[in-house]
């Protein structure tokens, strides 16, 4: 026999020996009773394999040293603080190496819609080939949302009350909007726009502040004319002043998509020329020594939109206040009296 279980008999043997004092204990401060238990001795016999009876081996405790058994690997092991409490009657202290697991997390109510939370958007047929997009968004005041439509985009904020106006110059006959809320929802919405044929449109899309211009200086007009048409122009009048630049989009909000759309109507040219075109874009501590991208549109009369792609290289931080002027980036349009 292997020494382990040598000394699980041993132990074995101590546990029937304690439970047969206690009993005896209990039974001597019993005096009522007049019945008396005697003790059956314990007899262990070890068989070989054949059956045959073993010479009974003798064990001195005093010269055991337990240090530890391994009872189960889930429930902990006797050491020899547990050998000393299980000869001196003792509670065992037993540690457990079992992992405690978490009780698992109740699922989480389903989310709910809220009654009168649906996004609504309306689009209605606006003057110079352009629909005027209301949005009405009752559980979603003062949002970040995206305005998508036919490869342009702009960022814009709701109101207090969840609402939005916006006036957007069409890029196709029968207009799809897409209305892209912050937190998810959002809603579509389709407009026809007959005369959108009666004018040439270029668009100027970013993404951040980085200062974009779109200008035109229509039949030869100087800077600072009422020919020259851009954003921040005042008032225009009269045959050089035929044309118009819409921007869209919040600045305020972080990393905006920001638009220019420079639209020239047809029909109102009463002479031939040519309409220049130029991007700019400010030189600002944010910009200045490093890329900046952009995206022109290209609309003319019926034909389909053309798409470039647009990298600038700005110039270095000595130059912030100043404008970099680039003339062959969109091409200009060629206007044929009507």
């Amino acid at each position: 026999m292997s020494k382990i279980k040598r000394v699980a008999t041993t132990a074995a043997t101590i546990v029937a020996a304690l439970g047969i004092g206690y009993v005896m204990q209990n039974l001597q401060q019993a005096p009522d009773k007049e019945a008396s238990l005697t003790p059956v001795p314990v007899s262990q016999v070890m068989l070989d394999s054949s059956g045959t009876a073993m010479p009974e081996p003798q064990l001195d405790l005093a010269s055991i040293t337990l240090t530890s058994v391994d009872v189960a690997p889930q429930i902990g092991r006797l050491t020899d603080q547990v050998f000393d409490a299980l000869t001196q009657g003792e509670d065992v202290p037993v540690k457990t190496s079992a992992p405690v697991l978490d009780a698992p997390a109740a699922p989480a109510d389903p989310v709910m819609p809220q009654l009168g939370c649906d996004v609504l958007l309306r689009a209605t047929p606006a003057p110079m080939a352009s629909v005027t997009l209301s949005l009405d968004a009752p559980c979603n005041p003062n949002e970040r949302l995206t305005v998508h439509h036919t490869g342009m985009m702009f960022t814009a904020t709701t109101s207090d009350s969840g609402h939005l106006d916006v006036t957007v110059p069409a890029l196709s006959r029968k207009a799809v909007f897409v209305v892209e809320l912050s937190q998810g929802a959002g809603a579509v919405a389709t407009a026809e726009v007959p005369d959108l044929g009666d004018f040439d449109r270029i668009v100027l899309q970013w993404s951040g502040n980085t200062g974009f211009q779109l200008h035109a200086r229509e039949f030869g007009a100087a800077y600072g004319s009422a020919g020259h048409v851009w954003s921040g122009a005042t008032e225009t009048s009269g045959d050089e002043g035929l044309g118009h630049v819409t921007r869209l989009g919040d600045s305020g909000l972080q990393q905006p998509n920001l638009v220019e759309i420079y639209s020239f109507p047809l029909n109102d040219a009463h002479r031939a020329g040519t309409v220049d075109l130029s991007v700019e874009a400010e030189v600002t501590a944010a910009t200045c020594g490093r890329d900046i991208a952009a995206q022109s549109i290209e609309l003319r009369r019926d034909a389909a939109p053309v798409t470039q792609d647009l990298t600038l290289s700005m110039p270095e931080c000595s130059d912030v206040g100043g404008f970099l002027v680039l003339n062959n980036l969109v091409d200009n349009l060629k206007i044929a009296a009507r």
